[in-house]
């Protein structure tokens, strides 16, 4: 029977799995206690929460919360990084903490609901965040409507301009 501790952070867990745009699991075996500190101060600056949490317990959140296929994923030493808002963010600081010290390997991604192995990492790595990729969007298609006031703004000044001194030759 399960005790009362391990029902909650089984359910915390799927609150988060069930919440978070990005999960990514990643080995720690090999980091020191001060390493996977600055890893935790590093994750949050990004807005992500890191969490150590038993593979079974995180085998059963991930089940209710409709996940498969994290078995071969949740072996050994696993912390899981969460991230409600940019699903990119988890990747790009690994990204960064590994380059110093490669001990800490990612091992499996849920991204937007689906569930990844190690490859689709790189990828998200390299991504922008969800806020760059919205401005440089926006900027993309206001760059266009500019142009065309700019363009209409100058014929118009042209045409007024014209306008202007045909009446100055008629007086």
């Amino acid at each position: 029977m399960p005790n009362q501790a391990k029902i909650d952070i089984v359910s915390e867990v799927q609150g988060k799995l069930e919440n978070s745009s990005g999960v990514y699991f990643a080995d720690y075996k090999g980091l020191s206690v001060a390493k996977v500190t600055e890893l935790r101060k590093n994750f949050k600056a990004e807005g992500v929460e890191y969490k150590v949490v038993k593979n079974n317990l995180t085998k059963i959140a991930a089940k209710n919360a409709g996940y498969e296929g994290l078995d071969s994923i949740l072996v050994g030493q696993i912390g899981l990084a969460f991230s409600e808002l940019d699903p990119t963010a988890p990747a790009r600081v690994m990204k960064r903490f590994i380059k110093d010290d490669n001990s800490l390997s990612v091992v499996g991604i849920i991204f937007e609901g689906q569930v990844f192995d190690a490859a689709k990492y790189e990828e998200l790595a390299d991504l922008p965040s969800k806020e760059e990729l919205l401005s440089k969007l926006v900027g993309g298609l206001s760059s266009p409507m500019s142009k065309l006031v700019g363009t209409l703004s100058g014929t118009m000044s042209g045409l007024v301009g014209a306008l202007n001194s045909l009446k100055e030759q008629k007086n």
